[in-house]
């Protein structure tokens, strides 16, 4: 053998040593692929089931928000109508009984009046027949 055929012997086993040591994380890493599609496979099964609850609790969502829009309408003409009464009213019997008020009160007022002038004189009657009564 010469120098020139042992140089390629040894070229040789190294470059066979050299992939065995490559092949090894290559292998590793065609693992962590199988296990990565699998990993991904499971995740697909399990998302499509859950991604038709979604769409029906969207779809469910979206029919009790229609019926809260038609509630909200209702309740806006209810208000609109309520506000149309009382303007109505406000102008048909609101001053009549604004007037009828006024006179309740006057009346009021003026038979406190009257009572109080009563109590003052029978009070001021009183304080003189005492007077008189500490005189004697």
């Amino acid at each position: 053998m010469s120098v020139g055929e042992v140089a390629g012997l040894i070229a040789a086993c190294a470059l066979l040593i050299l992939v065995g040591l490559l092949a090894y994380p290559i292998l590793k890493l065609g693992k962590v692929f199988d296990e990565t599609r699998i990993m991904v496979k499971g995740v697909s099964d399990s998302s499509i089931p859950l991604l038709g609850e979604v769409t029906t609790t969207v779809a469910t969502t979206n029919a009790q928000l229609a019926k809260v829009d038609t509630i909200t309408d209702n309740a806006t003409t209810v208000t609109t109508n309520a506000a149309a009464l009382m303007s109505l009213f406000s102008a048909t019997a609101g001053g009549p009984l604004v007037k009828a008020a006024a006179f309740t009160y006057g009346v009021r007022r003026a038979l406190g009046e009257q009572q109080r002038k009563d109590v003052s004189r029978r009070v001021k009657e009183e304080m003189k027949a005492e007077r008189k009564a500490r005189k004697l």
